[in-house]
């Protein structure tokens, strides 16, 4: 578990599994990652988040709001998946709901997650990726130190080849 001045950062546990469906099921949320998610893929989502947090001891965590304990959204490290095809390399990423947009929640908790990253794991670097139109994201990586690495920006092989969010971005962070 992780705090920071207003939030939790912690590793999902079945009892979350609603509030991570209604986060993976807005549209505003969605319309970033190629669509909503079900219930049945969420679950699945929640199932790997999990299966990676056993595995390796970190993990996507649920991002809890300290004043009132409410989940606004998910945020953490992993290493990327091999469809990718970015090696094997650790990821960050968030998602939040989008009332909890514009609070700097997601630069909060990916400061937090950052530094645990480096700190905790000695990771020599981080990876985030996102499509090239996701302006706000960017920001994010921005303001948490992350630099743009154009030479590493690809196409997203999971979306189809004029998906308008095909083509993603990679920024990169070192300690």
């Amino acid at each position: 578990m992780i705090a920071t001045d207003r939030l939790t950062l912690r590793p999902a546990v079945d009892a979350d599994r609603d509030a991570i469906a209604a986060l993976n099921a807005h549209p505003r949320v969605g319309a970033w990652l190629g669509g909503v998610r079900d219930r049945a893929e969420s679950d699945a989502f929640v199932d790997r988040v999990q299966a990676h947090q056993a595995e390796h001891g970190f993990g996507f965590w649920v991002v809890e709001r300290r004043a009132d304990a409410s989940v606004v959204g998910m945020t953490g490290i992993w290493w990327t998946p091999p469809e990718l095809g970015l090696g094997r390399i650790v990821e960050i990423g968030w998602r939040f709901l989008p009332e909890a947009w514009g609070q700097g929640y997601a630069t909060e908790a990916a400061k937090a997650a950052l530094a645990y990253g480096f700190e905790t794991l000695g990771l020599p670097e981080i990876i985030a990726f996102t499509a090239r139109t996701n302006l706000a994201s960017q920001g994010v990586m921005r303001r948490i130190g992350m630099s743009h690495e154009p030479a590493h920006d690809f196409d997203h092989p999971g979306l189809a080849e004029h998906h308008p969010l095909r083509a993603h971005v990679v920024y990169v962070a070192r300690p």
